[in-house]
C-alpha cells in the first residue's frame, strides 16, 4: 500500500499545470525544479569543494578580514543566475534604470536559446513547466513572448491505468492560460539573452563563475551609522574544475547542499540591496542562520532566529530519464503517463520540443534492482514489456541500455526558511532559496518567478528600499512555510497519504461537483490560481474540510437516526411527528447518495491519477 500512493503522485503532471517544473535535481536529465542544486549541471560548474553546513559560520569574516581592502559599490545584487535571479535582475533594472546590477552565479553562461545543436539532445536537459503563475511573472517584465518562442504547450494529458489498452485523453480547453513546456536551461538561456539584448553592462554586469559570501549585512559608509549597507565577498571560482564531467558528479539528494567555491581572486562590494536567489545552496541564508544563532547564544531576548526548516524525507523515491520520439499518430501537445499494476514502475513524459521528441521520468522504488546504476537492460526491457507496453515499443534497445546503465536521481526535500525572508534593510532571500519543493504540481519555478513579481510590486507601493524589504518579507515568509507544508501533505506515504491526500481529493471532487457555489475545487486545481494567496487557499480548504466532515457526520448520525426511527415507527405505529421522520429519512438519503459517490473509489491501491481521471476535474490555471 505505501508505494502506490507515493510513486503514482507524479501522474498528476500536467492536469494540476506543471509535472517537471519544480523541484528535480537531476544529472544530464529531463526535469527538475527550476533552481535546485543540480548534481550534475548541464551548464558546468566553476566550483568543487563543500562547506559543512554545521560549520557554516566559518563563511562569516570578522571586520578584520577587510580591513585595508578596498570596497566598490554597487546599487544591486543578485546572488543566483537561475530564472528567479535573471528575473530579479531584469525587473530592478526596470524599476530603477539609472542604477547598476550586478548578478553574480557558479556556472558558465547558458547556451544560446538557438543554438540547435546544444538542445539536440532531448535527454541532457530537464523540463519546466511554466502555469499561470510563472507566465504572468515573465508577461510583467516583457519576456514571455520571447520565452513562447521556445516552449511547447500542453493542453492536456493522456493517462493510462494498470493494464488498459487505451489510455484516456482529456483535453483541458476551460484553461485561463495553458501550460508551457521547456528545458529549465533553456528558460536560463532565454532570460540571459534578453538581458544582453536590452541592457548595456552599466545596467545589468552578468558575472558567471563567482561565489558571493556576505561579509556585514549592516556595513556602514558613514561615522554616524546612518548609511547603511551590505557588504558581500565576490571570489573567483577556480577554473580547475570547470570541465568536470555530469558522470563525475555526485547525485544523492543530500550531497549537494550547502557547496561553496574553491576560490581564488576575490573582491568586496558593497550594495544597497542584495537578493539571494541561489537555489538550495543557501549561501546567504546559511550565513544569516549562523549569524542569528550566534546572537542568540549571546542575548536571552532578540528577534526569533531564522533557520532553513529542513523536513525528513519519509516518501524518498529515485528516478531515471527517458528520450523517445513518438510516432506520427500521437499528439505532442499532451502530458502521457501510465504506471503498472504493483505501481513497481510509474512513468510521465512531456514534450522536449514541438518535434514529437519527448522525454519521460521513470520512478522507481529505492530498493528496486532496476534503481541501480548497471542494471541488466533485458531486466530493464522486460518489465517496460510487461508495464509499460505502449511506451516500451518506442523505445530501442541502446536507449534501454543506457537507462540501465543510470545511476538514480533524487528528488530535493521540503525546505523553506522562516520565520523572515530578509536580514537587516538590505537582503531579500527568494525563489527556491526560500522555498523548495517536490516537483508534481508545477509549484517550484512557478512560485519562485512568482516572488519577483510580487518584490516588484511591492517596490511600487513603497516609498523606501528599507520598506519594500520588510513589507516582502511579512508578505512572502507565511507564504513559503503554507507552499512547502500543502505540498508536503501530498507527499505522505502509505495510508497517512491517502488521508492526507488521496481522500480530500475524492471528497473536494464529490462535494465540488455537488454544490460548485459552496465547495472548491480540489487543492492541486486551487494552487494553481494566480488570484489566490497559498495562505488563502490552506484557509479555503480548511473550511471546506470542516464543513465536509460536518456533512458526513450528520448524515452518517442521520442514517442511523432514521433507521432506528423507522423500526420503532413500525413497533409502535406512528409514534412520533412527521417532521421526525422526514428529518430522519432526509439524512439517510443524503448519506446513501454520498456513500454511491464514494464506492467507484473505494477500491485498492487507487493511484491520484486514477481519482483525478474518475472525478474528471482538470483545473483551471
Amino acid at each position: 500500500m505505501r508505494f502506490p500512493i507515493i510513486a503514482s503522485a507524479v501522474l498528476l503532471g500536467v492536469s494540476s499545470s506543471c509535472l517537471h517544473c519544480s523541484a528535480f535535481v537531476i544529472p544530464k536529465s529531463c526535469f527538475e525544479d527550476h533552481s535546485a542544486r543540480r548534481t550534475g549541471p548541464t551548464r558546468t560548474p566553476l566550483l568543487i569543494s563543500k562547506t559543512d553546513a554545521s560549520n557554516i559560520e566559518a563563511v562569516l569574516p570578522s571586520n578584520d578580514d577587510y580591513e585595508g581592502e578596498d570596497i566598490s559599490k554597487t546599487d544591486f545584487v543578485v546572488c543566483g543566475g537561475g530564472p528567479a535571479g535573471l528575473l530579479s535582475a531584469i525587473m530592478l533594472a526596470n524599476k530603477f534604470p539609472n542604477q547598476k546590477v550586478k548578478l553574480y552565479d557558479r556556472l558558465q553562461p547558458p547556451p544560446k536559446p538557438t543554438d540547435e545543436d546544444a538542445w539536440s539532445d532531448v535527454a541532457r536537459f530537464y523540463l519546466i513547466g511554466l502555469g499561470s503563475r510563472g507566465q504572468r511573472a515573465l508577461e510583467s517584465y516583457n519576456v514571455l513572448n520571447e520565452v513562447d518562442k521556445f516552449s511547447v504547450k500542453v493542453i492536456g494529458r493522456k493517462d493510462w491505468a494498470p493494464d488498459a489498452e487505451e489510455g484516456v485523453e482529456r483535453i483541458f480547453d476551460d484553461r485561463k492560460v495553458q501550460t508551457i513546456v521547456m528545458p529549465r536551461d533553456k528558460l536560463v538561456g532565454v532570460l540571459h539573452e534578453h538581458i544582453l539584448q536590452n541592457y548595456n553592462n552599466n545596467q545589468i554586469e552578468l558575472n558567471h563563475g563567482y561565489e558571493i559570501q556576505p561579509v556585514n549585512f549592516e556595513y556602514s559608509t558613514t561615522q554616524d551609522g546612518t548609511s547603511n549597507r551590505v557588504l558581500l565577498r565576490a571570489s573567483q571560482c577556480s577554473p580547475a574544475v570547470s570541465n568536470v564531467a555530469a558522470s563525475e558528479e555526485k547525485t544523492a539528494q543530500e550531497q549537494q547542499e550547502d557547496v561553496l567555491c574553491d576560490t581564488q581572486n576575490s573582491t568586496l562590494i558593497s550594495a544597497q540591496l542584495l537578493i539571494a536567489a541561489d537555489g538550495t545552496v543557501r549561501t546567504i541564508a546559511n550565513a544569516i542562520q549562523a549569524k542569528d544563532e550566534q546572537e542568540k547564544k549571546s542575548s536571552i531576548f532578540g528577534k526569533r532566529p531564522l533557520q532553513v526548516k529542513r523536513f525528513p524525507d519519509d516518501n524518498r523515491r529515485i528516478y531515471k530519464t527517458i528520450p523517445m520520439t513518438l510516432p506520427p499518430d500521437w499528439r505532442g501537445d499532451v502530458n502521457y503517463s501510465a504506471r503498472s499494476k504493483s505501481s513497481r514502475v510509474v512513468f510521465d513524459a512531456l514534450p522536449a520540443n514541438d518535434q514529437n521528441q519527448y522525454c519521460g521520468v521513470l520512478l522507481l522504488r529505492e530498493t528496486d534492482e532496476l534503481a541501480k546504476p548497471n542494471t541488466d537492460p533485458a531486466a530493464l526491457r522486460r518489465e517496460l514489456d510487461e508495464s509499460l507496453p505502449q511506451f516500451s515499443a518506442i523505445v530501442d534497445d541502446e536507449v534501454v541500455a543506457t537507462v540501465a546503465k543510470k545511476p538514480p536521481s533524487y528528488l530535493p526535500g521540503f525546505r523553506y526558511v522562516g520565520p523572515r525572508l530578509h536580514e537587516g534593510d538590505n537582503t531579500i532571500i527568494l525563489g527556491d532559496c526560500a522555498h523548495t519543493v517536490k516537483p508534481y504540481f508545477g509549484l517550484g519555478a512557478n512560485s519562485a518567478l512568482e516572488d519577483v513579481r510580487i518584490l516588484g510590486d511591492i517596490i511600487d507601493e513603497t516609498d523606501t528600499l528599507s520598506d519594500a524589504v520588510r513589507k516582502f518579507s511579512k508578505t512572502r515568509a507565511i507564504e513559503a512555510k503554507k507552499l512547502v507544508t500543502i505540498s508536503r501533505e501530498l507527499d505522505r506515504p502509505g495510508g497517512l497519504g491517502f488521508i492526507t491526500f488521496i481522500l480530500p481529493i475524492i471528497l473536494d471532487a464529490i462535494f465540488h461537483k455537488s454544490f460548485p457555489k459552496v465547495f472548491s475545487p480540489n487543492v492541486i486545481t486551487m494552487l494553481q490560481r494566480d488570484d489566490l494567496t497559498f495562505k488563502q487557499v490552506a484557509r479555503k480548504k480548511r473550511m471546506d474540510r470542516l464543513a465536509q466532515v460536518g456533512i458526513l457526520v450528520g448524515s452518517g448520525y442521520g442514517m442511523v437516526a432514521g433507521t432506528k426511527f423507522v423500526l420503532k415507527s413500525i413497533a409502535k405505529a406512528l409514534g412520533r411527528k412527521t417532521s421526525t421522520v422526514t428529518a430522519g429519512i432526509g439524512a439517510a438519503m443524503v448519506g446513501i447518495i454520498l456513500l454511491q459517490k464514494l464506492l467507484p473509489f473505494l477500491v485498492p491501491g487507487l493511484a491520484p491519477a486514477d481519482v483525478m481521471t474518475r472525478t474528471d476535474t482538470p483545473g483551471k490555471s
